[in-house]
């Protein structure tokens, strides 16, 4: 690049992000777990849209640092290359002066980039980096920048963060108060949770646009996809059909890959540009840990908000993906692991450890008003509790909040809303 269409760029960028500081904007809970004077790198990673860049500037905006700011996902900067980055950083400096602070947003799109950061590590430089796909972002930092990082995730709004941004009181301490929380959780449940599409009324179009270029740009281009249409197919595949178990095998035949080796692959760039996670089996033997796998969509409005996605009301589905999300943020960056629970006899959702201690057992449905329906959910509970000796047991639904005695296993039950709105364990 030209470096005086580089220092236009960023002047330009810098008036922006001026601009964006001023904005009063929603505050995330990942905030906290950011220390802007550390000296390892401070990596935000996420889908794309869910806020990442939002999230840095409000932590730079309440801090009252002086950063230099670059956004590398500008499509000005799509030629760029490694050779470019010295000048550009030339330019930070002509255009900010003095600084020892510097966001990059968006740095895996340019190659060897992880070499850039580390040598502006290595001169004592503060870096706040964002991207969006986890496998450039972790692969490349754990190799050349040896633990000289941190590593938060950030997902879509949770359902607190949407009330806050709607301005609804989650303390639900009036009927009135409840009855507008239950709606907006009808919302939350058919909508999700990325923050531009609660100002979008043609929802659709603008999914179909964000999967297309998470599928063409951050993984056909990256990854140098074969097949294309096969490929695209298949992502959309796991999207319609999600939350569930992976069966490489089955994949490779319905869609006609050379091998499931080649489906794996697949399946793994769409984790690494977080369209989806995966869950896998408890147990003790790392060899059944990794079978089985399950896949939930980062977001539910990726269940339903695309074309042709066929999908119907599928409450169920959607509450568990919710709570499996939710368990991400709430437990992931604390250091514990999630996994569910499953055998002939009965499955439970989700299974929460810390190290080899289960630390809660946690069954998720939305509609509990069938009797064989209750009797299957606390079924699970009790078998998972039996096999792992853990006693805290929590019921999620859509249902008012109350326990039940069952084997004298007090199973606690409370309504999805609530849980989501209060960090209860």
């Amino acid at each position: 690049m030209k470096r005086e269409s580089i220092e236009i760029t960023l002047h330009e960028q810098k008036e922006e992000f001026e601009t964006k500081k001023n904005m009063n904007v929603c505050s995330r809970a990942e905030e906290s777990l950011i220390n802007l004077n550390s000296n390892l790198a401070q990596v935000v990673i996420g889908i794309r849209r869910s806020g990442k860049s939002t999230l840095c500037m409000n932590v730079i905006k309440k801090s009252n640092i002086n950063f230099a700011y670059v956004n590398f996902d500008d499509e000005r900067f799509s030629s760029a290359s490694s050779e470019d980055l010295n000048v550009i950083l030339e330019c930070l400096y002509k255009i900010y002066g003095d600084f020892n602070h510097l966001f990059l947003d968006e740095i895996q799109n340019i190659d060897s980039w992880h070499l850039f950061v580390n040598r502006l590590l290595r001169s004592g430089m503060h870096l706040l980096i964002t991207g969006s796909n986890a496998k450039l972002l972790s692969g490349e930092l754990a190799t050349h920048l040896t633990g000289r990082y941190i590593q938060t995730e950030l997902f879509p709004f949770s359902f607190k963060e949407y009330c806050q941004y709607k301005k609804i009181n989650t303390s639900y301490s009036t009927t009135k108060e409840k009855g507008l929380l239950q709606a907006v959780f009808e919302e939350y449940l058919k909508d999700g949770g990325f923050p531009e599409l609660l100002e979008e009324n043609r929802k659709q179009t603008y999914i179909n646009t964000l999967v297309n270029n998470i599928l063409q740009n951050d993984i056909e281009n990256r990854y140098s996809i074969k097949y294309k249409v096969a490929f695209e197919q298949l992502a959309h595949h796991l999207l319609n059909n999600a939350p569930s178990t992976m069966n490489y095998k089955d994949l490779q035949n319905t869609f006609g890959f050379k091998s499931d080796h080649t489906v794996e692959n697949y399946v793994n760039y769409c984790k690494n540009a977080y369209l989806i996670c995966d869950l896998h089996k408890y147990s003790a033997k790392s060899k059944i840990r990794i079978r089985d796998e399950k896949t939930y969509t980062v977001d539910v409005a990726l269940m339903n908000n695309r074309q042709n996605a066929f999908a119907g009301e599928n409450f169920g589905w959607r509450l568990e993906t919710i709570i499996y999300i939710e368990l991400l943020r709430r437990y992931k960056n604390q250091g514990y692991d999630i996994y569910y629970y499953s055998e002939t006899s009965g499955e439970c959702d989700f299974v929460i450890c810390q190290g080899k201690t289960v630390y809660q057992l946690i069954q998720v449905s939305y509609d509990i008003s069938s009797p064989k329906t209750l009797k299957r959910e606390i079924n699970g509970l009790l078998l998972a509790s039996k096999k792992t000796g853990c006693t805290n047991l929590l019921l999620i639904t859509n249902h008012d909040d109350y326990s039940i005695t069952k084997e004298n296993q007090n199973i606690s039950v409370i309504s999805a809303y609530s849980w989501l709105v209060n960090f209860q364990n």
